[in-house]
């Protein structure tokens, strides 16, 4: 998807190699990618892993529903990242559930108490922390994510899903460098509009605020309030109470004061 673009001159030179030689178009690989989703989402795969297959060994973040922790395959010796949900904080276990097959995660298990998500181990851990620790990222490092940030939601809005929880503690950088977007439990499968109130408040699109009904164009949002963040080292919209953070992001008025192009040189 990153290569060079494929002319019309270019094809032909390559008229003689058979066309599964041919790297595929985006169309091309986003209509394959549909076509392996529907089917796992009509036919969502089984796990049959237990918990006590698992050592915990230490936690790696909290959150408002839960934590993750550190965990090892006690045959295999392979580390997970295991999400840890309590029930009764989470309002949309049907929802984490079927999203989390259908995008190859591993089922949850469950108790009395917590829903259980068994994750890749992303060891870079999360951009929250190398943003705060760095104070912002240069115009380049922000724009190299971005880029991949841009790529994820191509695919995950022509599989028809809005992410709508996009923020630095849902990044989470692999061993080469690369972001993995993580934490789907707001992720809805919408071919229309929806209106349900949900994500972070720095990250939330008017529309949401306001009320009217929303589509995938709020990722698209929330993506230019990540560039911001980046860039700048804070978002955009910020207070000490979500309301007043509401007036701010619905009043539309934003300060570029410290994006100027000084920084970056």
């Amino acid at each position: 998807m990153g290569g060079k673009k494929i002319t019309d001159a270019s094809l032909t030179s390559f008229s003689a190699i058979p066309r599964f030689f041919l790297p595929p178009t985006v169309k091309e690989f986003l209509a394959k990618a549909k076509e392996d989703f529907l089917k796992k989402w009509e036919n969502p795969s089984q796990n049959t892993a237990s918990l006590e297959q698992f050592e915990r060994l230490k936690t790696l973040g909290t959150g408002s529903f839960g934590r993750v922790m550190l965990v090892k395959h006690r045959e295999t010796g392979q580390h997970y990242a295991m999400k840890i949900l309590n029930k009764q904080k989470v309002s949309i276990t049907k929802g984490i559930v079927q999203v989390a097959g259908k995008l190859g995660l591993s089922p949850p298990k469950s108790d009395n108490t917590n829903l259980y998500m068994i994750m890749e181990y992303v060891p870079g851990g999360e951009m929250f922390s190398h943003l705060r620790r760095i104070g912002r990222f240069s115009e380049p490092h922000a724009r190299f994510y971005a880029a991949q940030i841009v790529l994820t939601f191509e695919y995950l809005h022509a599989l028809d899903l809005i992410y709508r929880d996009l923020k630095p503690e849902n990044l989470l950088i692999d061993q080469q460098g690369y972001i993995q977007v993580t934490d789907f439990g707001f992720a809805k499968r919408v071919k229309g509009r929806t209106w349900t109130l949900c994500g972070t408040p720095e990250y939330l699109a008017p529309e949401i605020i306001l009320s009217k009904g929303y589509n995938k164009a709020v990722d698209w949002w929330a993506l230019g309030v990540l560039v911001y963040e980046m860039a700048a080292g804070y978002p955009p919209f910020f207070a000490d109470q979500p309301i007043q953070i509401y007036e701010k992001i619905v009043s539309g008025k934003v300060s570029f004061t410290r994006l100027s192009l000084s920084s970056y040189t």
